[in-house]
């Protein structure tokens, strides 16, 4: 009798792992492709060294983006 309720028990857990395990994952690949869509950073080249720097993180002085205050002096 036991064993029955163990061997029923197996089955149900294995469905429940083929079925739903395809779910998740889609639910998983789904908020990573949101994450990559929120990335909205433009990247912009340094006049003076080439070296491309992000518009958040550059120094802005007449238009243009410098990467550090070497490169704007």
């Amino acid at each position: 009798m036991i064993f029955k309720i163990l061997a029923i028990v197996v089955v149900l857990i294995l469905v429940y792992m083929v079925f739903f395990k395809k779910s998740r994952e889609q639910d998983i690949a789904k908020k990573d492709d949101k994450k990559y869509d929120q990335i909205t950073d433009t990247l912009e080249e340094c006049p003076k060294c080439g070296t491309f720097v992000s518009k958040d993180e550059g120094i802005l002085s007449n238009g243009r983006y410098f990467c550090s205050k070497e490169c704007l002096s």
